[in-house]
């Protein structure tokens, strides 16, 4: 319950964050950040023609690695870190597209879904 509870409090921040982002930047910037806020569930479209053969509650086996890839808090935390660090790349919408990123991975980990196996199913 205390891990649900950090996430949470995790996807509220980032949500506030690419808003803040959004209205200080620009509909640009609020454009990229709830675009990246459901970007990661489309992959669920990769395998769709596979989707009525699967068991409830299964991903389609071919659609795992995007799912997975969508679906790791390190991709964009690194690319968080990154934007952070150096100095020639300032653009305000990229830094909002992966607070809508962070916001979504947290959403999905404080309701109980994570990563999949490969077979499609959560993983515990």
């Amino acid at each position: 319950m205390a891990r649900r509870t950090a996430w949470l409090a995790g996807a509220l921040f980032w949500t506030a964050f690419a808003v803040l982002e959004g209205v200080n930047h620009g509909w640009l910037a609020g454009a990229l950040a709830l675009l990246f806020l459901l970007l990661p569930d489309l992959t669920f479209l990769i395998a769709l023609d596979e989707a009525p053969r699967m068991a409830k509650g299964q991903l389609p086996p071919r659609a795992v690695p995007y799912y997975n890839a969508m679906h790791r808090a390190l991709v964009p935390l690194a690319l968080l870190t990154a934007y952070a660090v150096q100095p020639f790349f300032f653009w305000p919408p990229a830094f909002a597209a992966l607070c809508g990123w962070l916001a979504h991975i947290s959403y999905d980990r404080a309701f109980g879904y994570g990563l999949r196996t490969k077979e499609g199913f959560q993983r515990d």
